[in-house]
């Protein structure tokens, strides 16, 4: 895990000097390098010029929209992109992570969070989750064979089921979207209306994997946004 992230280098667009200064201090600790730009327009030329390995992108940049850097970006970059923001409503969230954000985190952030969730999108970029076999602790997943074991027991799922723990854990350390969960199991066009049918299928996955249902601790749920299916060294 370490080789993936060592020496990685990381774009921190914000124009808050404090800010810059405690990402610069936190990150080189865990041995990442730090390059900076505090407006879109420099973000834009450093991601261009300076090939990072991963961005931290604030929202709230002086001469435009973070959202429109993000973008922007996404016409000619699959890079990973973490959204730093101050808004709390649901709705920007949700419009980051469907504008080609890979996350989000909302300020004021923990740092042993936030290395977490970079951790987790330097894993996705370097095509982790392409593997056939899956193990997160106790649970595994074999793509191959379509199989669920549970502490070496098979656990037996229905084909929905199935698919929704699928597109979970191929993204393990992501927010999806209940939309994007709707369209990935379920195909065609949804509404928040359907979001019931998301609802139950997870209640029936977190009887049959968690210790305890009422108090998950592998399929998270995002409120008003989505779900997160955690990894171990998720804070």
């Amino acid at each position: 895990m370490e080789q993936v992230n060592k020496g990685a280098r990381i774009l921190v667009v914000d124009d808050e000097p404090q800010i810059r200064k405690l990402l610069k201090v936190n990150l080189q600790a865990h041995q990442f390098e730090m390059i900076e730009a505090v407006s879109g327009e420099e973000a834009i030329y450093q991601i261009s010029r300076e090939h990072p390995d991963l961005v931290l992108l604030d929202l709230g940049l002086p001469d435009q929209s973070g959202m429109d850097v993000l973008h922007l970006v996404r016409e000619w970059s699959s890079i990973p992109i973490i959204v730093l923001t101050a808004k709390e409503r649901d709705a920007d969230k949700i419009a980051a992570l469907e504008g080609g954000a890979d996350d989000y985190v909302t300020k004021p952030f923990s740092m042993g969070e936030l290395v977490a969730r970079i951790r987790v999108a330097l894993r996705h970029a370097g095509g982790a989750v392409q593997e056939a076999v899956l193990n997160f602790g106790r649970l595994r997943l074999d793509f191959a064979q379509r199989s669920v074991e549970l502490a070496g027991e098979r656990v037996k799922l229905t084909p929905t089921e199935y698919d929704l723990l699928k597109a979970l854990a191929s993204h393990a350390g992501k927010v999806l979207t209940q939309r994007y969960l709707l369209q990935e199991v379920w195909g065609g066009h949804h509404y928040e209306s359907d979001s019931h049918y998301l609802r139950i299928y997870i209640g029936h996955l977190r009887k049959k994997l968690e210790e305890d249902p009422t108090r998950p601790k592998l399929i998270m749920t995002e409120p008003g946004i989505g779900y997160r299916f955690t990894l171990q060294d998720e804070v």
